[in-house]
């Protein structure tokens, strides 16, 4: 075994940053990504699903993707396109022989958090990423605009109208 006189490894940010290599890409921003995708979708099997199919489709555009100034840009909005593209699938109405029985709710777990991120999940998918990449991200309108490849001003009125219904539901007790 080589003696490495004590160095200390490299963080995967730095070697990214100077390589441009995919693999310490993903090294680097991967936990970040599932954060995301997680705080988008609020379920993490699918958020962990995304993140994956992203990271699969940078990796086969990664000699073009590289060159450009946002690499994690790039993936983020696949993350957002993919999500929204999943949504509007899953809200086709779908017939039934029989009506499923509703899952358990336990009344004790209310808190304000739990709450939030309840009526988070009620917006529309292009309302809910403005909030994400606004507030959660800490994007600014500019960068979200980029990110999902709208106007500045559709990411206000849609920011404006998703944090009303926010706070028409949290001023009714949670209730929509």
């Amino acid at each position: 075994m080589p003696d490495d006189g004590g160095a200390v490894p490299e963080p995967a940010v730095t070697r990214w940053a100077a390589t441009g290599d995919f693999d310490s890409f993903v090294r680097a921003r991967h936990m970040a990504l599932l954060r995301f995708a997680h705080a988008l979708t609020s379920d993490p099997e699918l958020a962990a699903d995304l993140v994956q199919d992203a990271l699969e489709r940078t990796g086969l555009a990664w000699s073009r993707v590289r060159r450009r100034d946002d690499p994690e840009g790039y993936v983020r909005r696949i993350i957002v396109t993919r999500y929204v593209s999943w949504w509007r699938r899953m809200r086709r109405e779908r017939l039934v022989a029989a009506v499923p029985e509703t899952a358990y709710e336990n009344p004790s777990a209310g808190g304000p958090d739990e709450t939030l991120w309840r009526l988070l999940a009620t917006l529309p998918p292009k309302q809910r990423a403005v909030l994400v990449l606004r507030f959660y991200e800490d994007l600014t309108e500019v960068e979200v605009a980029r990110v999902l490849d709208c106007t500045v001003g559709t990411v206000k009125s849609n920011g404006s109208r998703g944090l009303a219904r926010l706070r028409r539901g949290l001023t009714a007790g949670g209730e929509q």
